[in-house]
């Protein structure tokens, strides 16, 4: 009998499959993590709508899975352009 890899099965629960949109990310990070905070900017405000804290190694991995994921898309559908950077200073209040 052959060794198969172990497979993982991933349920997403509900309120998270439908996904959120984030039109912008702020990254930081400390020594032992790094957090990604996406958020909707619609001026005069912006709500985070997903935060993701993550290792710095798996933050390598995935780094180069975006950028994977990147080639193929503009192997399939063409070069993308990169949007504009807001105009002003976005802040957080807590």
């Amino acid at each position: 009998m052959a060794n198969k890899p172990n497979e993982i099965k991933i349920n997403i629960q509900p309120q998270i499959q439908a996904g959120v949109y984030a039109n912008n990310l702020m990254i930081t990070h400390t020594r032992e993590e790094f957090v990604m905070d996406f958020s909707v900017i619609t001026p005069p405000v912006g709500t985070v709508t997903a935060r993701v804290i993550t290792s710095p190694g798996h933050m390598k991995r995935i780094i180069a899975a975006l950028q994977e994921n990147v080639k193929r898309y503009e192997a399939q559908f063409g070069m993308i352009l990169q949007a504009e950077e807001p105009k002003g200073t976005i802040g957080f209040n807590a």
